[in-house]
């Protein structure tokens, strides 16, 4: 898979792809991606505005004329599970199956604020919402033809789960809050979830679904100005520029581990990440995540708590 690019995709015409977040940054490019190679992409986003906006632009940008871009802006917040049911009932009425589910969207090491219905955001976007969104959604996901003989579901990580402990006592960081170590322990919980969910679909032999898990390395995106911005801390905000521009790679690259996930030949409980420097930069390659993330534990127990959290469960 060395070189791996947008060229290798498959045609995806006739199918339908979800992206959480398709309004900036990997989600933005994801969608293009996907739509250019001829899928229906409902761009599910927290601003309706703002998701309008980017499909105009992905239409204006394309080499491909803006009638055979299919693209379906929806409001999705991932902060209201309320706006996450209101999302997969709508896709229900108006869709029959979905082929790949791109649980992209999040936020990053900011200061601790709790979403709509009372949990740590980073916990309650980066996980807890897309946990709910791809249990909702997963009747579509099962009765899809999928990509290569199977729906997928990938869920954007980070290498910064490599930093991140699952703490049981406080999920939700009431005693105390680090944001870079919400952060982490949020992208852990990504993983967590996703190979949980592949061991729960080989165990009642669905075939039908697979689960893998992607991180994007090093991309420079919108993720890291808005750290910067809610900081307020000058010298984070010339910080972060420096590093996207010393470190970073392009969100167009950053996308391709996701891309990859959603349409290689690839096993589900994979995890695909960059294949060079550091896994910060480069193409995709399938590789490892660290031990922690393998915890069979704590993945039942998170399971178990998102499940009672989110009053959402899965059929498996």
């Amino acid at each position: 898979m060395s070189g791996w690019t947008t060229d290798e995709m498959p045609r995806l015409d006739g199918k339908r792809v979800v992206v959480t977040g398709a309004n900036s940054g990997l989600g933005y490019e994801g969608t293009r991606a996907f739509a250019e190679r001829g899928a229906t992409v409902v761009m599910a986003c927290r601003s309706v505005d703002r998701g309008e906006r980017a499909a105009a632009e992905i239409r204006r940008e394309s080499a491909l004329d803006r009638e055979e871009l299919d693209l379906d802006v929806r409001e999705c917040d991932l902060a209201s599970l309320d706006s996450v049911a209101a999302f997969a009932d709508g896709l229900a009425a108006d869709y029959d199956a979905v082929d790949a589910l791109c649980n992209n969207a999040g936020v990053m090491a900011i200061p601790r604020s709790e979403t709509e219905d009372g949990f740590e955001t980073q916990f309650g976007v980066n996980h807890l919402g897309h946990f709910a969104l791809t249990g909702r959604l997963f009747p579509l996901l099962e009765a899809a033809e999928g990509i290569d003989g199977a729906a997928r579901v990938v869920t954007q990580s980070s290498g910064a789960h490599e930093q991140g402990e699952m703490d049981f006592s406080d999920l939700n960081w009431e005693r105390s809050y680090g944001k870079w170590k919400a952060y982490g322990r949020s992208k852990l919980a990504n993983l967590l979830f996703a190979y949980e969910l592949q061991r729960r679909l080989a165990a009642a032999d669905v075939s039908g679904v697979r689960s893998v898990a992607c991180h994007p390395g090093y991309a420079a995106t919108n993720l890291q100005h808005r750290t910067a911005e809610e900081s307020g801390n000058p010298l984070m905000k010339v910080g972060m520029k420096a590093a996207n521009a010393v470190l970073g790679q392009d969100a167009a690259t950053g996308a391709l581990p996701m891309l990859y996930a959603a349409t290689a030949d690839v096993d589900g409980g994979a995890y695909v990440e960059p294949g060079g420097l550091m896994n910060m930069r480069g193409t995709p390659t399938v590789g490892r995540s660290n031990d922690a993330s393998y915890d069979r534990a704590d993945a039942r127990r998170l399971w178990e708590y998102s499940e009672e959290a989110t009053s959402v469960q899965f059929p498996l």
